[in-house]
């Protein structure tokens, strides 16, 4: 039999659990994608002031200023940077709202930022996450016809963590979409 703490405990718990894995496999609509992406910078950039996108990779103060939206819920395999058959219906949204911000604003750009977690060696963490974020691209442009000239990629690694861990969280894997068309010559 229960005593009150233990019932108390499992009740919590139980309650949290559905969160927990509501938020690993939560996936924005097409049309919150693009509302994130459509919203105007937090401040404008002077035309002097606009950079390439090589630049724009190494600001992290400007990209902060950029629109953007982290999407957490494309699960990689191990080891892998494949985007698996399996996660091509969260790609599609993806790709829907970049479509749709495109027809929208034609000359759009996105950056796709590929992040990790800290575990493993930060070279190696930096490496998947530059292959995640180019084979998300291979993806949205073959298979979803997202143009590729609209979509630029960057891997930061474990560089910018959501969660300041050195273990494990799948917070921060992720991908960060972020329109940097204002920003650039």
């Amino acid at each position: 039999m229960l005593n009150r703490r233990q019932l108390l405990g499992a009740t919590i718990a139980a309650s949290l659990m559905p969160s927990v894995v509501m938020a690993q496999s939560s996936m924005p609509s097409a049309s919150r994608i693009q509302r994130s992406l459509e919203a105007a910078p937090t401040t404008r950039i002077r035309p002097q002031d606009r950079v390439t996108v090589r630049e724009l990779k190494r600001r992290p103060d400007l990209r902060r200023r950029a629109p953007s939206i982290d999407i957490q819920a494309i699960n990689f395999g191990f080891d892998s940077a494949a985007v698996p058959h399996s996660q091509f219906r969260k790609v599609e949204e993806i790709a829907n709202a970049l479509l749709r911000l495109r027809r929208r604003r034609p000359r759009t750009v996105v950056l796709l930022e590929g992040h990790t977690d800290a575990v493993g060696s930060f070279g190696y963490n930096q490496r998947l996450s530059e292959r995640r974020a180019v084979s998300l691209r291979r993806v949205l442009v073959r298979e979803f016809g997202v143009p590729a000239r609209m979509l630029e990629t960057v891997g930061y690694g474990e560089e910018f963590l959501l969660i300041p861990t050195p273990h494990e969280d799948w917070r921060n894997r992720r991908v960060t979409l972020r329109r940097v068309d204002d920003f650039l010559r």
